[in-house]
């Protein structure tokens, strides 16, 4: 697989000067995440109900270059533990709650969640065309193509948890648009430490709960 940034300058070269000019690096350290932007995004505050329930903090960066769509969304599981484990103390039934929402099985939401995220897709009026596996920057995650029945239009998505945030960046084109600006978006995609820096992973990273930073830090 071809680094971010040699394919991004592969895509831009072949697009053009003024394309290339229309697009910035783009970082947020909250969220911990940078990438290439068709200008400065705008950003949403929002939520996001995870597979077992849990309602999450989350943020949406949006923008548009002509017709076609991207965006960004940061859904934040840091408070997952605490949430699922509080209701697992108010439900009536013991076995029920450690079955379902004990303690514990908010690790099944945190390995679940790029599955959980790419399973909306399959919910939509349309069709995925494909559908594998993929990383960035040694991240593991998701990547698909979708073709909305309604319109024709193509979502192009890339899904990632990394640091306990579920990371969806989508570039939604119209009927007959080129792709290569999905391309730039993609695989430009890059992770930061607390910091700000650029990580860049040895080995795979797959943010596993048993092995990572504890739910908060």
């Amino acid at each position: 697989m071809k680094t971010p940034l040699i394919a991004s300058a592969l895509v831009l070269a072949l697009c053009g000067t003024s394309f290339a000019q229309d697009w910035t690096e783009f970082s947020n350290f909250d969220d911990r995440f940078s990438i290439s932007f068709p200008g400065k995004p705008q950003v949403t505050e929002t939520t996001w109900v995870s597979q077992y329930q849990a309602i999450l903090p989350a943020r949406i960066y949006s923008g548009a270059q002509g017709s076609t769509r991207y965006r960004v969304t940061v859904v934040d599981y840091n408070p997952i533990e605490r949430l699922l484990t509080e209701r697992s103390r108010t439900l009536p039934a013991l076995d029920l709650a450690v079955h379902e929402y004990g303690p514990g099985y908010w690790k099944t939401d945190v390995r679940g969640a790029v599955v959980f995220a790419a399973s909306k897709y399959l919910e939509r009026d349309g069709k995925v065309e494909h559908m594998l596996s993929n990383f960035a920057d040694l991240v593991a995650g998701m990547q698909l193509q979708f073709v909305s029945n309604a319109d024709q239009s193509r979502t192009f998505a890339s899904i990632y948890m990394h640091a306990y945030r579920l990371v969806i960046a989508e570039a939604i084109l119209p009927k007959g648009a080129l792709a290569a600006g999905p391309m730039i978006f993609q695989q430009s995609l890059g992770w930061l430490d607390p910091e700000g820096k650029r990580i860049r992973y040895r080995i795979m990273n797959y943010n596993e709960p048993d092995v990572g930073p504890p739910p908060g830090h």
